[in-house]
Formats: C-alpha cells, structure tokens, sequence
C-alpha cells in the first residue's frame, strides 16, 4: 500500500522513497521483524494452550528429544506467515503480478502445513496428512503458480530453462516448462520441510537463501544490472525482493523465539510455506538451477532420506544411522548446537557460490 505514496513524489519530493524497492525492501523487513516481536509471545501462549502436550516427538529419533523437546508447542510458521504476509501487503506494489503468485504459494503450502500440524496435535502423532493426497494439492498449487508466471514472463526465455556459469545457454521446455517449475516449488517446499529438524536448523538457511533470491530479483528485474551482469532481464521481478525482505524479517522474530532451547517449532505450515516461496521466487527469476546451489543444504537432506528408503527396500540396510542427515550426524555424537552451526556454515559458503553465478558467465 505504501508504495502507491511515491505516486505523491511529483508533488512531495519526500514521497519519492517509496519507489525505491530497496527503501521498501528494507522496510519490509524491519515491519515484519517488529510484527512477529509484537505478536509473538501471544502467539505462543496460545498455541500452548491449545496444544496441550504440544508437537509429538518421533519415538524413533535421538532420546534426548523426547526429554528436551516434549511439550514444545509446534505451528510457529503462524508468526511467520502472518509478518511476511502483513509486510508484504504493507509495503510491495500490489499490482505486480509476481508478488501475488508467491503469496499464493506461501499461503497456499501454508495451509497445506497447517493441517497437517493440527492432524499431529490433535492425533499426538507425529503422522499427519497422507503423503499422496499433499503431494498432489502442492503439485495442483504449484503448478497453477508455473502457469501464471509463465504468461508474466513475455521475454524470448519465458517457458525456458537458463544455466549458470555460460552466457545466453538455455533449453526451451514449451509448455513442460510448467511441469518443471511446478516441480521445483514443491521439491523446494518438501526438502525445507525435512531439514526443519532441529532448534534453528532450518530457518537461518532460509534466510541466507531468501536474502540471496532478494539480490537476485533486485538485479534480474533490472535493465541495467542485468545488462550489465549478462543476466536475463525479467520485467517485474525486482518487486519481489521486497517479499524475501518481508520473508527474512518474519524470519529473524521467529528465530528469536527458536533459538535452543525452542519456546516453539517452526512446524509443517511454516516450512512448507518458506520452501514453496522460495522455489516460485527461484522460478519466476529464471534462477532455478541457482536455487539448487544456494539450497544445497535443503538437496543433501533430501537426498540423504531418498537414499536411505532405497538402501532399505533393496537392501534392507540403511546408509546413515537415521534420515535426514542432520539426525544421523546426531547419532555419530555431535551435539545439537555443533550440528545445527555447521550446517549454517555450509548454506553460507553455498549461497556464496550460487552468488558467484551472477558474475562468472
């Protein structure tokens, strides 16, 4: 709504900020910072209220959850979504397409997650929602979200995908392109969502990558910097960096309350919605491949739990102690904390590579 203020600018100069997207960006994110700082402690009552013994603890993981995390209240993607969304709507250009198609994903994966959360609480299991019945709602939302940010993109590349590293290489996909894009969201969407394990294991990464898709967005939506950086310029994107800054803001107040020991769990709504956004965000910038590299960390979850299912059903071995990797590095003796660290450590030095694209073509 603020940004609609810069239209003022030509009769108050002082209204001209608000056309700057990184005004608005930085703006988003201290809104949603602060909402989720207001609102949160109230939030979590709540939930624990409501919730009773709060997220039910996998009887098959490492024992020390079931005595430092019982009683944990989940659904804390509530503080998220609620920030980012308050912010978004505060300070984006409401008639950008491309902001609403992420919001429709966010929100979408979101309440997905969130019935799931309740199926666990309401259950005490920690087995919600069938696993075919959610994969096909996020695939349906997924790929309405591809289609509608094929028909923005008008540019020569819309229904095409683009590779890092080498200048003007891309491969048409026609109308697959949908089927694509539509799987990117939701693999983006499940493998957050399996990394979301541990006290802060899954939210800093989101953030590096979220605030890594918000340069990306900024400098692709540019004419300028696109040019100048060989990148495919997309018309429209750049607003979407206000969305990640609305994104990363919720994010920071809801680590506030993650930090070990948790005061509340991210839960389904929160991780699905985080990863869903940011594999439409990582679709309609043409950065897909990017998106695999700055979330490395999210792939190797992901493929440590495939690998594990099939190791078994072939071999009726497992390859690590316990899937996703972060638990089986548990198992080996690492603490919490060590885990949790050096996985930070890795997203970071993955999202300076996925960086280094941008230039190095």
């Amino acid at each position: 709504m603020l940004y609609f203020l810069g239209q003022l600018g030509d009769a108050l100069t002082a209204f001209n900020v608000f056309r700057y997207i990184t005004f608005r960006t930085a703006g988003a994110v201290i809104t949603a910072l602060f909402f989720v700082f207001m609102f949160g402690p109230r939030m979590i009552a709540l939930l624990r209220l409501r919730q009773g013994k709060g997220q039910p603890i996998r009887k098959d993981g490492p024992a020390g959850h079931l005595l430092t995390k019982k009683g944990t209240p989940t659904m804390g993607g509530l503080m998220i979504l609620s920030g980012a969304v308050f912010s978004t709507l505060l300070w984006a250009n409401l008639g950008n397409g491309y902001v609403w198609v992420v919001l429709f994903v966010t929100l979408g994966f979101g309440a997905i997650g969130f019935y799931d959360d309740y199926l666990k609480v309401t259950r005490i299991s920690y087995k919600g929602f069938g696993g075919r019945q959610r994969l096909l709602l996020e695939a349906l939302i997924a790929g309405i979200a591809a289609f509608a940010i094929s028909q923005l993109n008008s540019g020569a590349y819309s229904n095409s995908l683009l590779f890092p590293f080498v200048k003007d290489l891309a491969f048409n996909l026609g109308y697959f392109y949908i089927l694509f894009g539509g799987f990117v969201v939701v693999a983006a969407g499940n493998s957050v969502n399996l990394t979301d394990g541990l006290d802060g294991l899954a939210i800093v990464p989101v953030m590096v990558a979220v605030a890594c898709f918000a340069l990306i967005a900024y400098l692709v939506g540019s004419v300028s910097f696109s040019d100048y950086l060989l990148l495919n310029y997309v018309p429209g994107t750049g607003e979407l960096a206000v969305v990640c800054g609305a994104l990363i803001g919720a994010g920071l107040g809801f680590l506030w309350f993650n930090a070990p020991p948790a005061q509340i769990f991210m839960g389904d709504i929160g991780s699905l919605a985080l990863g869903g956004a940011l594999g439409s965000i990582a679709v309609a910038t043409k950065h897909e491949i990017v998106l695999a590299i700055i979330g490395g960390l999210f792939v190797l979850e992901t493929v440590s739990v495939i690998v594990q299912v099939v190791s078994f059903r072939l071999t009726g071995k497992r390859v690590f102690r316990m899937a996703p990797i972060h638990h089986h590095f548990e198992h080996l003796g690492w603490t919490e904390s060590q885990v949790v660290i050096r996985f930070w450590i890795i997203s970071f030095v993955l999202a300076l590579i996925g960086l280094s694209t941008l230039k190095l073509r």
